[in-house]
């Protein structure tokens, strides 16, 4: 009985995704939730398991082939003795172990033909697998071959270049493309500005010091960081200044009755929000616990779309980069995101006398249309105000 493998459901914020990596071909034979096929969204990538255990007889997409919902992507002949008159004659090919690492057959083939050593192409498949695109897309290093020494070097030979001028042209992935597509958007659709304020991190970092093992201890294991104290703070100031919390839609404002926080995730696909949803009824604990569980599922593609969808406010910290000051960009429709930046120390006038203090600027970019200057600059000063004071987050004043 020959069951159709469908890509899954889109949700309305997705129109299209692409074919990333078939984990299977034809005449491989499957087990029942056996990952098939990786489907690339221009938010996550999405895993298509088999729905039953048997062969798989047909592709109907190949890779980098655009797969809309629901559409039939590959055929299982159900059963475990089935097999594929197609390749009935040949023994199904396995991903091999070659320096450590699960290649493709295909892969494994092209790199045969191209003479290229395995051990020396970086995996991105799932797992560390080494793909095809990974061997199409490898170049090697070009060891630099020293000159004969010459005893008069010649005035006019032209100077030539150490090692080879390469260059290479790989197509943007669904998700890289989405991204550029936003951020283009955003700057041209948003009349964007962004206020920059200074905070003292003494205090904060002094109660996380204080408070770090114990907090540890009685949350198992969960780490007291910034971006916990940073949510609560914005919650707060959210609260007070409804208006940063909102949204235009059309020639309408809609305003927000609760504060789900987007936390912007770096991976090596491209920049993800997760979203902290109803951030005003978590503790810092459980802050803290959700971004760390997004930042896992993030790094292995593992988001679903659901944690990524919504969000009312965004916060950014590229200071983990190193970056002392920066101007975020608006995660549409958000009207305003806040960025976090490189803790350093400075030399501040403090009661008429210059000490040394852990100072980190903030950055709140705003949507002028909605939100004019005075009310972005309050709600930052109340950022920096909750920050330099911990105890005002959790007595709310």
């Amino acid at each position: 009985m020959a069951i159709e493998i469908k890509a899954p459901t889109y949700p309305e914020s997705v129109q299209e995704g692409t074919l990333a990596t078939w984990h299977k071909q034809p005449g491989d034979s499957v087990a029942r939730d056996e990952l098939i096929v990786d489907i690339e969204t221009d938010k996550v990538v999405l895993e298509v398991v088999a729905s039953a255990s048997g062969t798989l007889t047909e592709q109907l997409k190949a890779e980098g082939d655009i797969v809309l919902s629901n559409e039939v992507l590959a055929h299982i002949e159900e059963g475990e003795a089935a097999v594929s008159p197609v390749v009935a004659s040949a023994a199904p090919e396995l991903d091999q172990q070659v320096g450590g690492a699960l290649v493709n057959p295909a892969a494994k083939k092209l790199a045969d033909e191209r003479h290229i050593d395995l051990s020396q192409v970086s995996g991105t498949g799932k797992g560390g697998r080494i793909t095809k695109e990974d061997v199409v897309n490898f170049i090697p290093a070009v060891a630099a071959v020293p000159a004969p020494a010459s005893k008069e070097p010649a005035a006019l030979e032209p100077l030539l270049p150490g090692g080879e001028r390469v260059e290479r042209r790989v197509p943007m992935t669904r998700m890289r493309a989405r991204i550029a597509e936003r951020l283009l958007d955003v700057t041209q659709a948003t009349a964007s500005l962004t206020t920059f304020n200074e905070v003292d991190m003494s205090a904060m970092m002094s109660l996380r010091k204080q408070y770090q093992d114990e907090f540890t201890k009685m949350h198992n294991g969960t780490r007291l960081g910034f971006m916990g104290l940073f949510v609560k703070a914005a919650v707060e100031a959210l609260k007070r200044f409804p208006l940063v919390n909102a949204s235009i839609d059309g020639s309408d404002i809609v305003y927000h009755g609760y504060q789900d926080i987007g936390v912007a995730v770096s991976t090596e696909r491209g920049l993800v929000v997760p979203v902290l949803r109803n951030a005003e009824n978590m503790s810092i604990a459980t802050v803290e616990n959700t971004i760390g569980s997004y930042a896992g599922k993030a790094r292995d593609g593992k988001l679903t779309i659901d944690e990524m969808t919504g969000g009312t406010f965004t916060i950014t910290n590229g200071g983990v980069y190193g970056s002392l000051i920066s101007t975020p960009i608006l995660n549409a429709p958000q009207a305003a995101i806040l960025g976090m930046h490189k803790i350093q120390e400075r030399p501040m006038a403090v009661n008429g006398e210059v000490v040394i203090r852990p100072m980190m600027y903030l950055a709140l970019s705003y949507d002028h249309r909605l939100i004019d200057g005075k009310e972005a600059v309050q709600f930052l000063v109340a950022i920096k105000q909750l920050i330099e004071d911990p105890a005002k987050i959790l007595l709310e004043i």
